[in-house]
């Protein structure tokens, strides 16, 4: 078993009164990706400051490469901290510094070198981000997605081993965030460095992160791999994680098109990043209005909330279902190509099968159907070209027992 580059052993950390790490144990392993996620003010920035030693623990051990910090002489701290490297929440670029000058800043700071060299490595690094042509700009001239740009720059200007990443996408709109995670994913893999990020972006933060850790009430709950944590049965954790997608009405409520649209994009970026496919599957309610005719009019509604709740107890977080128009599911399956998502679909249908999900088993005066279609995304899809396929391509998929 691997050792982790570093290690955090029973960390306490009390501000007066408030108890913020109450034991945290926690392993983070070179050239991965580890992800802090909690609900907000819950320490996950307190935490990052103590692995990069701006805080220290009241009690418990910080190891690196099996070395307590604790026993490091003054020198080998100082060695050790130039191998991290820190990215804001809010950026931190100074807004009377042209870009170039902030991203030369930590050279500046910490080095004695000449300022060709390090115009000469400035201009490598903002290269490498394509991001050149700015380097005259001032921050106040840039766009959000272009700040994160170049304070990531900025933090790789050192070459380090380590980067701590404190909520990099705050601000951003959904499109932009995926933009930036993508980018961190990207360069992270160019450049090797290990990535501790604290983020509330689920789930699009498990596509990017090999691990990930839930920080709660002074404790990690849950350290492990996405799928590891998106399959536990761990009621505190799933309310969480799921609690992000689960506002009222995301499934079954009026006109959720906006819904499915962002959804849509999300995941279109997933692609065309990370090559991660994804298929679309469309479920129609034939004759809904005939539905709502014999019964209550909510009766309708129940009957696709009852199926997107049944949707929903077996799709993961990085899956979305959401209602359509008035007759409509739309289920986005990631990870998934058409034949997965067939497969899905029949183990749902044999699972549905004999169950009365109208909940009107008292009003057998009428039936109702429903279809079922596929269509796999590509590189330039569009939500209306998937919509149509699936809609052309659909069969029957339940069917009430009434008569």
């Amino acid at each position: 078993m691997k050792t982790p580059l570093i290690q955090l052993s029973d960390i306490h950390k009390t501000f007066g009164s408030n108890k913020v790490l109450d034991g945290i144990t926690l392993s983070i392993y070179q050239g991965e990706i580890t992800t802090i996620i909690g609900k907000s003010g819950g320490g996950k920035s307190v935490l990052l400051k103590h692995i990069i030693g701006l805080l220290e623990p009241d009690s418990g051990q910080i190891l690196f490469n099996g070395q307590p910090l604790s026993g490091m002489k003054r020198p080998e701290r100082k060695t050790l901290k130039r191998k991290f490297s820190y990215m804001f929440q809010g950026n931190a670029l100074f807004d009377s510094l042209t870009v170039c000058e902030n991203v030369a800043l930590p050279l500046k700071e910490t080095t004695s070198m000449s300022d060709k060299e390090i115009r000469r490595r400035a201009d490598e690094k903002m290269a490498h981000l394509d991001i050149q042509g700015i380097e005259d700009k001032y921050p106040s001239q840039l766009s959000g997605g272009m700040k994160k740009r170049v304070a990531l720059a900025r933090a790789l200007m050192t070459d380090p081993e380590i980067i701590l990443f404190d909520e990099p996408t705050t601000g951003l709109d959904p499109i932009r965030k995926n933009a930036v995670l993508s980018m961190i994913s990207d360069y992270q893999k160019k450049f090797g460095f290990t990535g501790v990020v604290v983020s509330h972006e689920i789930p699009d933060i498990f596509n990017i992160s090999q691990r990930i850790a839930m920080l709660s009430d002074g404790i990690i709950l849950f350290e492990g791999s996405p799928d590891e944590i998106q399959r536990t049965p761990v009621p505190e954790i799933r309310n969480f994680i799921y609690g992000y997608e689960d506002r009222p009405g995301a499934h079954t409520g009026k006109g959720h098109q906006p819904c499915v649209e962002l959804c849509f994009l999300q995941e279109m970026v997933r692609l065309q990043n990370h090559h991660i496919t994804f298929s679309l599957v469309l479920f129609t309610f034939e004759n809904i209005d005939k539905l709502c005719e014999h019964a209550e009019h909510i009766a309708g509604h129940t009957v696709i909330e009852n199926l997107a709740l049944k949707i929903r107890s077996k799709i993961t977080i990085t899956d979305s279902c959401s209602r359509f128009g008035l007759n409509k599911i739309v289920l986005l399956i990631s990870n998934a190509d058409i034949s997965q998502a067939q497969a899905f679909c029949e183990s749902l249908a044999s699972e549905i099968q004999g169950e009365d999900i109208a909940g009107l088993k008292h009003n057998p005066a009428f039936c109702f159907s429903i279809s079922v279609g596929f269509a796999q995304a590509t590189q330039d899809s569009s939500l209306e070209t998937l919509l149509e396929t699936a809609e052309s391509s659909s069969k029957p998929f339940y069917a009430t027992s009434h008569t």
